[in-house]
């Protein structure tokens, strides 16, 4: 029953294709192709799709190298856990201090707003040593600073993968964060290290902690200004 449904539509599509009338497309998808065909044609879909996908990779790297490739979005990340060796008013700090040269407000440092950061810290650079400093830490070859790269910078020049001569260590020294150069929280060997990490944790919690009972503190004087305030209006209204 199939097999005489399925000739019948074939041959009302020859029909139709010799009288110039396309077929419909419920009855096109009614055609199946043999097996061996069906290999062959996921294989031709296959080798198109990373053929294409090879393709887009060649292009966007010969776009980066001719300096015209299109910003990616970056992808949401926690700096509190992706930076661990930072503590909660450290990365705060930072946070503060790229907000406060991100003048466009876009969310990135661009090669004049890191010039004018330069400036201000006192250590001015060349163009061409403003770009390397970006060229150092650009991850997605977008040519400016995201939050995350500016903290890439700090990074590196504690962990010491930075150059002497490098403006990105100059920005890391002049800016007035608290951040030791020598090493993951200046720790000078290893097992300073490993203290300092297991330690972070409950640290992280501490900050969390005093953060929350600020809040409540600032809460509770509110209140006492709305309290007071409503007094002093009930008694001019007497």
């Amino acid at each position: 029953m199939a097999s005489e449904e399925l000739a019948q539509k074939l041959q009302r599509r020859l029909l139709l294709e010799e009288s110039g009338v396309a077929a419909e497309g419920d009855e096109l998808e009614a055609e199946v192709p043999a097996p061996s065909e069906a290999g062959e044609e996921e294989r031709s879909c296959l080798t198109a799709s990373a053929g294409a996908e090879l393709s887009a990779k060649l292009a966007r790297r010969h776009d980066i190298n001719e300096g015209a490739a299109q910003p990616r979005r970056a992808a949401v990340f926690n700096p509190y856990t992706e930076f661990k060796e930072f503590s909660r008013r450290q990365i705060k700090d930072m946070e503060r201090m790229f907000r406060l040269y991100d003048s466009g407000r876009d969310g990135y440092i661009d090669l004049m707003e890191l010039k004018l950061m330069m400036e201000k810290l006192g250590a001015p650079q060349t163009h061409l040593g403003l770009k390397n400093m970006i060229k150092e830490v650009d991850e997605d070859f977008d040519g400016k600073l995201s939050f995350r790269e500016f903290l890439l910078i700090f990074h590196k020049a504690a962990a010491g993968e930075l150059e002497e001569d490098s403006g990105l260590l100059t920005l890391a020294k002049l800016s007035e964060i608290d951040v030791s150069i020598e090493g993951v929280k200046g720790a000078k060997n290893f097992f300073e290290a490993k203290v300092q990490a297991l330690s972070s944790a409950s640290k992280f919690e501490a900050e969390i902690r005093a953060e929350q009972d600020e809040r409540k503190r600032e809460e509770e004087e509110r209140k006492h200004r709305r309290a007071a305030f409503r007094e002093l209006k009930s008694a001019f209204t007497q």
